[in-house]
């Protein structure tokens, strides 16, 4: 197995795609309370800026920018997969080796991570995480789905409110592309 090794940056901004185990579940959209749980709780304990997030039925994009002095989001991550985790049934198909273990099997174990290197690259991954719903054809349009940060960003003026109302050609961003491998 490789040594793959995370490319950490104090303050740094970050994109990342979390997956479930079971890619063809709806878990959490149906569980959505608990996952903003999570993350709230997360967010007391161990602060950070979301800039961006997207849920769909079985993965989630998000873009968070890490306080002064941390580059620790390996740790964020695994305490929202735990509280998650703890919240809800867990599948009744876990291997063997997952109940060993005792872990849930609900989630991916790697999830992918790329540090946000510019303004121009931050803002591709921005449209990227806002047009995932109409990509996966889950609403015709960013402000059709609900569980996206979408609206939010035209309050504070980043999009305007027709944004991605024609054919959007999103430049390469998210997991496409990329050389950075998944963490």
């Amino acid at each position: 197995m490789p040594d793959y090794r995370r490319n950490r940056v104090a303050e740094g901004s970050y994109f990342f795609t979390v997956n479930l185990r079971d890619r063809r579940s709806d878990l959490l959209v149906a569980e959505i309370g608990v996952l903003r749980g999570a993350v709230r709780e997360t967010l007391l304990a161990r602060p950070f800026h979301i800039d961006a997030w997207v849920v769909l039925p079985d993965h989630m994009h998000c873009l968070w920018t890490l306080p002064p002095g941390d580059a620790d989001f390996p740790l964020r991550w695994q305490m929202i997969k735990a509280r998650f985790s703890r919240r809800v049934t867990h599948p009744e198909d876990r291997p063997a080796s997952l109940l060993r273990r005792r872990e849930a099997g609900i989630w991916q174990r790697r999830y992918w991570e790329h540090t946000i290197r510019d303004d121009a690259d931050c803002a591709a991954h921005m449209d990227y995480i806002h047009f995932n719903p109409v990509k996966h054809g889950l609403a015709a349009h960013p402000a059709a789905w609900p569980f996206s940060s979408f609206r939010r960003c035209v309050a504070r003026g980043l999009y305007p409110a027709d944004w991605a109302g024609t054919e959007v050609e999103l430049p390469e961003a998210g997991e496409r592309g990329d050389d950075e491998a998944a963490g």
